[in-house]
């Protein structure tokens, strides 16, 4: 019996990842309005796109809750029912969802963006990039630093 449940874990845990990998390659790397505003009223919006957000950020819930604007319980609670969820703030996600797949590419590597995003930034005035994500326009920001990047600016 033990056997049957560790295999039923294993192949939950490896749709999952399918599922969230599926999800990432519909999010492009540089979400336009006309893009973000299509998605959302098509309605492809749904739970698992908090839950990449968390996998992919390896933020904890208060960290998201704060750049989200809302509380860790309510943060937590958007992970299982959305219906709750406004527009805005699936916009927010969206668009971090967005960056996460653009630093991934810039930096070849989730975990060193994750962890530049983290650090203090001698260019952002010794603050994380990750303080900027709490707007839209914080976002656009960060993003921008990226286009930088790749075009060889220190940022």
């Amino acid at each position: 019996m033990r056997k049957f449940t560790l295999s039923r874990k294993y192949f939950y845990l490896k749709y999952l990842a399918m599922t969230m990998t599926a999800l990432m390659d519909n999010i492009p790397v540089t979400a336009n309005p006309a893009w973000v505003i299509g998605y959302l009223n098509d309605g492809g919006f749904d739970t698992q796109h908090v839950n990449a957000l968390k996998k992919i950020s390896g933020a904890n819930n208060n960290v998201l809750s704060e750049i989200l604007g809302v509380t860790p319980k309510t943060f937590n609670a958007y992970s299982k029912d959305i219906s709750k969820l406004k527009i805005d703030t699936k916009e927010h996600i969206i668009l971090l969802l967005s960056l996460m797949k653009k630093g991934s590419e810039v930096f070849n590597d989730q975990e060193e963006f994750n962890e530049w995003l983290n650090s203090p930034n001698v260019f952002l005035d010794n603050k994380r990039p990750m303080e900027f994500l709490n707007t839209i326009s914080g976002i656009k920001f960060i993003d921008s630093r990226l286009v930088a990047m790749e075009y060889g600016d220190n940022v």
